[in-house]
């Protein structure tokens, strides 16, 4: 009904599966900057980040993970290709990860974004 508050502990969420290409290389393989935009995006999508890691590959590439309090978000980069791998999930209703996904490609000027969202739980 409006003006209620979500459930709480609902056991539902939205998966969202993208890719991006035309990305500058430079960036795909910065490990700070991919961890500093990741939380940024899902930040501004509503999500409350824990933690962000991530992990440097030799000769390049980047894997970078945000714990959110409503799930996870992370990428994966292909910088020889410009190219990434992004996944965001979130339960509940105040974070919107497509918002998230959507950020995360303006901000990392990503020239094609490839997207589908999975209902997952109780939809």
């Amino acid at each position: 009904m409006p003006g209620e508050e979500p459930l709480v502990g609902r056991f539902a969420g939205r998966h969202v599966l993208a890719e991006f290409e035309g990305v500058e290389p430079s960036l795909l393989d910065d490990a700070e900057l991919l961890k500093k935009t990741l939380a940024d995006a899902v930040t501004e999508a509503g999500a409350t980040v824990c933690e962000v890691v991530s992990h440097s590959f030799a000769p390049q590439g980047v894997t970078a993970l945000a714990l959110l309090a409503e799930s996870h978000a992370s990428v994966h980069t292909y910088p020889e290709i410009g190219s990434v791998f992004v996944d965001v999930f979130t339960c509940g209703d105040r974070a919107d990860p497509k918002r998230a996904v959507t950020l995360l490609a303006k901000m990392l000027g990503a020239g094609t974004v490839r997207m589908s969202t999975v209902e997952r739980g109780e939809n």
